[in-house]
């Protein structure tokens, strides 16, 4: 009624008189609902009315804040504290601004001088443990935190952040001894039995998770968050029929997600239906067109499948939205081979080695099709480049061996084949398919059965 009241008189200009108690509720009420330029109007003439209210003047300096007009709003909190030395509702917005300033230890100290005069002790040790988890201090954020579900325990976020402090300590075991405590308190939060599973989870205790997950979703039957961590436990133990059920519910509840369609893809990939993995694939990229990951998921299928012209298709649309990555620049390539369209393979190849994707299969495979072009100094060098990474490799040794033969530099050649043959006597059988013609020669097959006889 009152807001009413005052809505009507900002229309008319009317003065009306509001107690103080109606002035806080109008004023709260905008604050609540992102109405701050009323909040102002009412802070305004609320003081006019009741220009000694301290509460009044506390809302203030909310609306300060707000605006990040800190120094006003310090500037009053001094006056207001003049006032009510006592007043903890000061120092709680002393520790906002400390905060908004970085300053958290002081903010901490302020928070402690408040809860010496408050009543309500939960919401500022739910701030303390923030500022704390601001410094990166763990353990007195997860105190803090504690002291909140001991007087509430169906305060769930502070449940969560309490886990939250466990999980960024990296102290699985204290969570799961903590939550099972929890439980024993409330065992009908499906919170916590969540909570629970997911550490399991992260322990690689799979049935345990299972069986932690089971429960919360029989307490709420629609927690998708419980289905989604239950089929994903179902997919480590490789049960993965009973995993898509559980995405599938997922999809009941609630709108559908790409990262359900992928994974329920994904399972069915496992089973080797590959039908319908491919249809839940292309459902997630339906759904979400920047997945990149639904993308290549539906390359890599058909890449097994052997339809490189499909796989060419989608490889493209992963690169396109992210063409900085170098397993898609991999896979690329490998599509180009298959496709014999070998300038493309080493467009791909040298992509990788640009986006620091150095891994030796780089190298060794972009070396081959540089050799298959006949551009045999480029290959020389690519895997001098190579060495650089990887020492004393007979893939290496090898190649180079093969390539300085061809270009008739027999001395390098030689070299290069005694380094690999010390290396790797068996693995000569490289040359007889990459370089057949210099398998054959005669003085290196003599070579090669003269490094046999020493091994012998």
């Amino acid at each position: 009624m009152s807001l009413v009241k005052f809505e009507s008189m900002l229309k008319t200009n009317n003065i009306y008189f509001f107690d103080l108690v109606e002035f806080e509720e109008i004023i709260i009420h905008y604050l609540e609902t992102g109405k701050h330029s009323l909040a102002k109007k009412a802070v305004k003439l609320g003081l006019e009315q009741h220009p000694e209210s301290v509460d009044l003047k506390l809302l203030k300096v909310e609306l300060f804040i707000f605006d990040n007009d800190l120094e006003n709003a310090s500037q009053l909190l001094k006056k207001i504290e003049l006032l009510e030395p006592n007043n903890d509702e000061v120092f709680i917005q002393k520790a906002t601004i400390n905060s908004k300033l970085g300053k958290h230890l002081e903010a901490i100290n302020n928070l402690n001088k408040a809860l010496i005069f408050t009543e309500d002790k939960v919401d500022i040790w739910n701030l303390l443990g923030m500022e704390f988890l601001y410094l990166d201090d763990y353990i007195n954020a997860r105190l803090n935190f504690e002291k909140c579900i001991d007087i509430d325990l169906e305060d769930y976020a502070a449940l969560y952040n309490v886990v939250y402090c466990f999980d960024m300590e990296k102290q699985h075991e204290q969570a799961i001894i903590y939550l099972s405590s929890y439980i024993d308190k409330n065992p009908y939060c499906e919170v916590a039995w969540h909570q629970l599973g997911r550490q399991h989870f992260v322990l690689d205790q799979f049935k345990e998770a299972l069986k932690a997950f089971d429960y919360s979703v029989l307490i709420d039957e629609s927690f998708i968050g419980g289905y989604l961590e239950k089929a994903k436990t179902l997919e480590e133990l490789g049960n993965f029929k009973e995993a898509i059920e559980n995405y599938l519910i997922t999809l009941e509840l609630d709108d559908p997600t790409a990262f359900a369609y992928v994974r329920i893809g994904e399972c069915y990939e496992r089973l080797k239906n590959h039908e319908a993995a491919i249809s839940y694939y292309k459902k997630a990229v339906h759904e979400d067109p920047l997945l990149d990951r639904g993308w290549i998921l539906l390359t890599n299928l058909f890449y097994k499948e052997e339809q490189y012209d499909k796989a060419t298709y989608y490889i493209s649309k992963a690169l396109k939205i992210d063409d900085q990555n170098p397993l898609y620049w991999r896979r690329y390539s490998e599509i180009k081979i298959k496709l014999n369209f070998f300038e493309e393979a080493v467009t791909g190849f040298e992509k990788c080695l640009s986006l620091n994707d150095n891994a030796i299969e780089v190298y060794i495979a972009l070396t081959d099709v540089l050799t298959f072009l006949g551009e045999f100094n480029t290959a020389i060098h690519t895997l001098y480049k190579a060495q650089k990474f990887y020492k004393n490799f007979a893939e290496i040794e090898y190649r180079l061996a093969g390539l300085f033969f061809v270009l008739n530099k027999n001395s390098f050649g030689f070299d290069h084949l005694k380094n690999g043959l010390q290396i790797d006597y068996d693995y000569h059988i490289i040359l007889n398919e990459l370089y057949p013609t210099v398998f054959e020669n005669v003085k290196v097959q003599q070579l090669l059965q003269n490094f046999k006889k020493a091994f012998e």
